[in-house]
């Protein structure tokens, strides 16, 4: 949340929930830090519906926001603000983790987008998310939208990532046997009091321990509503295609951990610019192709999910050497040399396709 004039973050979350609850109930939450507002969906059948129930509430919080003299910026972090200016949300629970945590929770002033895409079961989930972890490299690189940290142009299309890295049980994930296997890991912390529950497990992705999910969780924030749409049809395109494969006794080879971070952090430092490794083949091919080949895999799913229009926009945006919110934040800040400038642009393409009507900016 930034204030409508000057674009500079806004620490008023206590307030705001005050007021907004009644109207959001559950679908707003606080984060760690004051500036930032969690939308939260609920559960949609398909990727159309997604898009209108998020264009709908997207609009509706610009609006109510619009009338406390702030605006939205959706990006995986600001370009100007300083961590340290920024004051914790008084909650026990954010509290306690700053206490665990120290300045890694005082920092994480950062925002990301989480999708969760649901399975049939606990086995299945297991085997899922074990084969999707070769994508998360891709996923980072098309969502990447953090050049900025702290008023400096970082040199990386996602300084988000590297934020997030310093906290434990993120990153990605290794492989597991079995959900036994799974179970026994997470078993093991709660057991030995290291964390309380599941959901301190916070890897790039990662099964949900309550709602039954696999959840992708290695997004920035996009910019657009076109983005998140987009990249919600294409979690749920991979999970179905792996399904589908599973059942005819099918799998895509699982990729240890250690080479997956050499791609990750390749995605992190040039995004969609990366040249990436492609295990199979064993050789190095630049990320848009290689991204490419991950949509022509998911293709046979498409008609039946719905989904091929937003698979068709990510393609389009491959090939433009603007496509991710990194690129066009750095354009920008090349062209003009201000990160007002940029702050300003975030907040316009934060509404690009809610209704006019939803904010005046």
């Amino acid at each position: 949340m930034v204030d409508r004039t000057t674009g500079q973050l806004s620490s008023c979350i206590t307030a705001i929930m005050e007021k907004g609850t009644p109207i959001f109930g559950e679908q707003i939450k606080p984060e760690m830090l004051q500036p930032t507002i969690e939308l939260i969906s609920k559960v949609y059948p398909d990727i159309a519906v997604a898009r209108s129930e998020t264009q709908r509430l997207r609009g509706q919080l610009a609006r109510f926001l619009a009338e406390e003299g702030l605006a939205l910026i959706s990006a995986g972090t600001h370009p100007e603000a300083m961590w340290m200016d920024q004051p914790t949300t008084p909650n026990p629970r954010y509290m306690e983790l700053q206490e665990e945590f120290q300045d890694v929770a005082r920092s994480v002033l950062i925002y990301g987008l989480h999708v969760h895409v649901a399975v049939e079961n606990n086995e299945i989930a297991i085997k899922l998310m074990n084969q999707a972890r070769t994508w998360i490299p891709h996923l980072l690189a098309f969502s990447s939208n953090s050049p900025f940290w702290a008023g400096r142009l970082t040199g990386l299309k996602s300084y988000r990532a590297v934020v997030w890295k310093r906290f434990p049980r993120s990153g990605l994930p290794d492989a597991f046997i079995s959900w036994k296997d799974f179970d026994q890991y997470v078993q093991t912390l709660i057991n030995t009091g290291c964390i309380d529950n599941g959901k301190k497990i916070w890897w790039d992705i990662r099964l949900h321990p309550f709602f039954g999910t696999v959840e992708f969780r290695i997004f920035d924030m996009p910019a657009t509503l076109n983005d998140v749409i987009a990249l919600a049809a294409l979690c749920q395109s991979l999970v179905a295609k792996l399904t589908w494969l599973h059942k005819r006794g099918k799998e895509i080879p699982v990729v240890p951990r250690h080479l997956l971070e050499e791609n990750k952090w390749r995605a992190m430092r040039w995004g969609l610019d990366a040249e990436v490794i492609d295990f199979a083949q064993q050789r190095r091919l630049s990320m848009r192709n290689s991204f490419h080949e991950l949509l022509d895999m998911v293709d046979d799913v498409l008609d039946d999910l719905g989904t091929r229009d937003d698979i068709y926009y990510i393609r389009k945006l491959l090939d433009d050497p603007r496509g991710t919110g990194a690129d066009r934040q750095i354009a920008l800040y090349q062209q003009t040399g201000s990160l007002y400038a940029v702050t300003r642009y975030l907040m316009q393409q934060t509404l690009q396709g809610i209704p006019l009507d939803a904010a005046e900016q």
